[in-house]
């Protein structure tokens, strides 16, 4: 008799719309300076991983105003950007990261319904 086959966890993970475990994440955020929206986007970012990356993530704050010339080397056009370098593909938010749902959904966490 054949055995039913088998669906691991990430399988089972990405049918609940979720990012499966065991990725790393890592995550660029591109500011210019300590300005209130740079902290915002950050602090909201912290709690977006927190709350929402079951994986191992890891966030990297560039600040632009001490190395200018990475605007132009990733392509940044408006700050704060975030990119998310992995898992792939890229993906790009541009703004301080206060609307979770669109974050969500940029960052593929949440499928749009």
């Amino acid at each position: 008799m054949p055995s039913k086959p088998k669906t691991n966890r990430k399988e089972k993970k990405k049918e609940q719309n979720e990012e499966p475990t065991g990725d790393v994440w890592i995550l660029r955020l591109y500011v210019a300076g300590q300005t209130q929206n740079s902290l915002i986007a950050f602090e909201n970012l912290k709690k977006i991983c927190e709350d929402h990356v079951e994986s191992k993530y890891s966030i990297e704050v560039i600040d632009l105003i001490k190395q200018p010339q990475l605007a132009k080397d990733h392509q940044i056009i408006a700050v704060p950007t975030l990119i998310r370098k992995l898992p792939v593909p890229v993906k790009k938010i541009i703004g301080n990261l206060s609307n979770t749902e669109k974050v969500l959904v940029g960052l593929d966490l949440l499928k749009v319904t």
